[in-house]
């Protein structure tokens, strides 16, 4: 599934920017060697982001 269609980046694809540590939207893109355009997939980026934030916090208690 597509997260960011102006850009073409793939829900695996920001997984991909946030394991290798991305920490901010801004980060994926920059993974990805591209700008954000129309912004709208920066919020389910940060949704992303604190999801891999929370269960990176459960695993290691």
């Amino acid at each position: 599934m597509y997260v960011c269609n102006c850009n073409g980046i793939r829900e695996r694809q920001v997984r991909a920017a946030i394991e290798a540590g991305a920490t901010r939207p801004a980060e994926v893109f920059q993974a990805h060697g591209c700008k954000v355009r129309c912004a709208r997939c920066v919020c389910e980026m940060r949704e992303m982001i604190d999801q891999s934030r929370e269960a990176f916090r459960y695993a290691a208690e």
